[in-house]
């Protein structure tokens, strides 16, 4: 595996296990007991964890992303570089950032009431599965088109640290989920 795929991978992987995080702390709050709350509190505050970290990653990414498409359009012009950074630049500018997301997941944090609780949970997890991940995937997509390593690593910060400090955070998220909760993976 080259180092290209080896970041394609990680990303994808961070992807796929934000949208396990959600779909199980979606079902651990629809399942919360008495007898296992403090069970299911623990499991949440270990998502909220998870979910902060993974989203703050992929914000950072696409600080890095902004800053790489300005200077590819301003040094390529019309070159091929510069025509993916600009189609790059119209994808990222589409609605569903991760600080989208984190403001989504900051009110159902926040929220009151019980019902209340519910409702912003349910709008962050809508927002994730859908415009935030239909962002991320194109994003991914897009970025393949771009040749070198050099522009991968600029944009994804990802290296041996942040893999491994991404894997022991999803296992300890993995450890804690309640009984009869899964980590489901997303719909294709």
């Amino acid at each position: 595996m080259n180092e290209i795929e080896l970041i394609r991978t990680q990303i994808t992987t961070e992807r796929i296990h934000a949208a396990r995080a959600v779909r199980a702390c979606m079902a651990a709050l629809g399942a919360a007991q008495p007898a296992k709350a403090h069970a299911v509190q623990t499991f949440r505050d270990t998502c909220v964890s998870y979910l902060v970290w993974v989203l703050a990653r992929f914000e950072q990414r696409d600080q890095l992303l902004a800053e790489l498409l300005q200077g590819l359009a301003a040094a390529c012009g019309g070159a091929h570089e510069g025509s993916v950074a600009l189609e790059l630049g119209a994808i990222a500018a589409r609605p569903g950032t991760s600080r989208d997301a984190l403001t989504k997941l900051e009110a159902a944090l926040g929220a009151g009431s019980p019902d209340a609780a519910r409702s912003a949970w349910e709008a962050f997890a809508h927002f994730f599965e859908s415009a935030w991940s239909e962002r991320r995937i194109a994003i991914e997509q897009h970025l393949s088109r771009l040749p070198g390593t050099l522009h991968w690593r600029a944009v994804c910060a990802v290296d041996a640290d942040s893999i491994l400090e991404e894997r022991t955070r999803y296992a300890r998220l993995a450890a804690q989920l309640p009984e009869g909760i899964a980590l489901e993976a997303p719909p294709a």
